[in-house]
């Protein structure tokens, strides 16, 4: 595999690679923050922005191109930037969120910022920490506003405006709201009111002049609603047989005389081209595995290449191979085999494009290619640090379930020792659980066990995302049932293959993973050596009644749906009720202030243990929130993690 930073300095790499398995990469490195996120180039091609971690903070760099040289935009408060858009080639938008943890994203303001590409004229633009006054006419002067602006599009005809969406807080109390779509000025905020939405937490489709074509949501019982905005007519229409297949909008091609929507195929998984005029769709591309992830920008923005998905490892579909952007792409993939090479950026004309380059052992590398001389320039790494040949790498695999049901995960071996086995191994089990999968792609939950020695096994079990509506279902009231089995039959699966030692092997998991290693611990007693839960859940009826999900009726009502309300069937699959069964030994890391998953259920957890004078480790942070975000906590993490690992099963056994 050619990395894109061994491409830059494979000559000095080299001689070294034999040597560098030998020396894992320090907890401290791996516990770094990403140095950059995501990059954009202006419509211009003058400017770059880009969201970079400077002293623990998301801040908005804005550089630019002729002499690489920038200003950093702080949130204040300690806000971290969650995103940002280019509304012309000279203002940036931007939106900032609240740190709720490592583990999830930051919560977000509901706030929109604005400022130039040169750094100047910052200003906000919506949000409750805006000050000012409104007046009584029909276009909304920006004031203070206690509500979420959310980004639809930008109208590239019309640099000085953009499309939001806003939902008030207001009289809704913890329940979705309303939204209203707006037509917003970003020099000062003034927004024109277009049109409210036909269900609560709906989000928006847009074409390119600015128009409100779709709205997409869910019912509290999680039937999917689309709804046409008809160009020639008011009020939303209900389309039906989209809402039935499930079938969503996309975005509109560069021309606006298409829409691509994601849809069913024969057998498979497809994207559709649906033509507004007779209001039809016709599959475009289509999978028997795995629903799409995204549709692939070309050279230029808003350009439409074709599909990107995860069968795998990353997958490429492309609309036209023959298309001078599909050239370029198929190009720069030789130039980078084994690697994911995605356009992320492009100027309104498509001659200079930012391209991303990474890995399943590498975070990424940011590049400028210039259609004119063909040229591609190293921009920004991710993570520079982390050198890819010291890296473990993630092999896809699949297997049959018990009850025969196909099952995907990935698989990884210490840097080295790729065709080694009976190793000892850690079944990480991933969080969410529904919609949530793993991925082929850096991990740092999984390169801090694997540059250790150990195998690292990872099942994306019934109930996660990417495999369609039918398999996430099929998780749907199984939390200690038929998802458990799951991750018994691929630990199983492992130890079949002669990849681990059956008599070493730990489960590990954040969120809903801390929950199955807990209940993988209970459910099968003679399987795994220890269990690490780390902001897991061990006692289901209390989700009912602490966390931030049932505050309103749709989480209500999604715990019920999905997690089940038979208070007595929660309780028996529940770790905290079952340490009767309990043999391996318990690791239990919890954040004080959680709000996702509050502490009490790790502290309750710990109760439990030290009233039946059972010892374990304790990991416990006031400060941390759903997954510790600190640097320096996480390299305490680690290092604990990998000592009461070491403990239990020992790196490097071969018998």
């Amino acid at each position: 595999m050619m990395n894109v930073r061994r491409w830059i300095v494979a000559a000095l790499l080299l001689p070294f690679a034999a040597g560098l398995h030998a020396q894992p990469v320090s907890f401290a490195e791996l516990a770094r923050h990403a140095q950059y996120e995501k990059v954009k180039i202006s419509p211009d091609g003058q400017y770059l922005a880009a969201t970079a971690v400077v002293k623990g903070q998301t801040v908005l760099a804005l550089i630019h191109l002729s002499d690489m040289k920038g200003k950093l935009l702080r949130p204040r408060e300690e806000n971290d930037v969650t995103n940002f858009w280019w509304a012309s080639s000279t203002r940036v938008l931007y939106s900032v969120g609240t740190r709720v943890g490592g583990y999830d994203a930051p919560l977000a303001t509901g706030e929109l910022f604005a400022v130039n590409a040169d750094g100047n004229g910052a200003d906000t633009l919506y949000g409750y920490r805006r000050p000012g006054m409104s007046t009584g006419s029909h276009i909304q002067h920006a004031t203070a506003e206690y509500g979420s602006a959310r980004f639809i599009a930008t109208i590239p005809d019309d640099p000085n405006h953009v499309l939001v969406a806003i939902s008030s807080w207001s009289a809704d109390g913890n329940e979705l709201s309303l939204p209203t779509a707006y037509r917003m000025d970003v020099r000062n905020g003034n927004k024109y009111r277009l049109i409210v939405a036909p269900l609560r937490g709906a989000q928006f489709v847009a074409d390119h002049q600015g128009r409100i074509r779709f709205a997409v949501g869910w019912d509290n019982d999680g039937n999917t609603k689309v709804y046409l905005h008809p160009l020639d007519g008011d009020g939303w229409q209900l389309l039906p047989e989209e809402s039935k297949n499930r079938s969503t909008p996309i975005e509109f091609d560069r021309d606006d005389t298409a829409a691509y929507f994601t849809c069913p195929a024969p057998g498979a998984f497809g994207i559709c081209r649906w033509d507004p005029a007779k209001q039809s769709q016709t599959v475009v591309w289509s999978n028997p595995t795995v629903e799409p992830d995204n549709l692939l920008q070309g050279l230029a923005d808003d350009s439409i290449l074709g599909v990107g998905f995860m069968d795998g490892r990353t997958g490429t579909a492309l609309f036209d191979g023959q298309s001078t952007d599909a050239q370029v792409l198929l190009t720069l993939m030789k130039q980078f085999p084994g690697e994911s090479v995605r356009f992320v950026s492009g100027t309104r004309d498509g001659s200079q494009s930012v391209v991303l380059v990474g890995a399943d052992v590498d975070p990424g590398t940011f590049l400028l290619y210039d259609a004119k001389t063909r040229k591609l320039t190293p921009l920004l790494a991710r993570m520079s640090w982390i050198k890819p040949e010291r890296m473990a790498f993630k092999q896809p695999f699949d297997f049959a379930a018990r009850d025969g049901m196909k099952l995907h995960g990935y698989l990884s071996l210490p840097p080295g020792q790729e065709n080694a086995k009976h190793l000892p191994m850690v079944v990480l089990v991933h969080g969410g659980p529904f919609g949530m999968r793993d991925r082929w792609e850096y991990d740092t939950l999984v390169q801090p066990l694997a540059t250790r020695g150990y195998a690292v096994l990872q099942v994306n079990y019934r109930g996660s995302g990417g495999y369609g509506y039918d398999y996430e279902h099929a998780g749907w009231r199984e939390w200690g049932g038929k998802m458990q089995d799951d991750v018994t039959d691929a630990t199983r699966w492992a130890i079949a293959q002669g990849i681990a030692n059956p008599q070493h092997i730990c489960i590990y998991g954040a969120s809903y993973g801390g929950y199955a290693a807990l209940e993988g611990a209970v459910k099968e007693p003679g399987l795994y050596k220890c269990a690490i839960g780390y902001v897991g859940i061990y006692d289901l009826p209390l989700m009912y009644h602490r966390g931030d999900i049932p505050q309103s009726s749709y989480g209500e009502e999604y715990l019920k749906r999905q997690l089940g309300d038979d208070v007595a069937v929660l309780a028996r699959h529940s770790p905290i009720n079952q340490l009767d069964a309990l043999k391996a030994h318990v690791m239990l890391v919890v954040g004080g202030k959680d709000q996702r998953v509050p502490p009490i259920q790790g502290l309750s957890l710990h109760q439990a243990l030290t009233d039946r004078h059972i010892a374990h480790e304790w990991l416990f942070k006031p400060d941390e929130m759903h997954g510790f975000y600190d640097e320096a906590h996480n390299t305490e993490l680690y290092t604990q993690l990998v000592q009461f690992l070491g403990t239990n099963i020992g790196p490097g056994v071969t018998k």
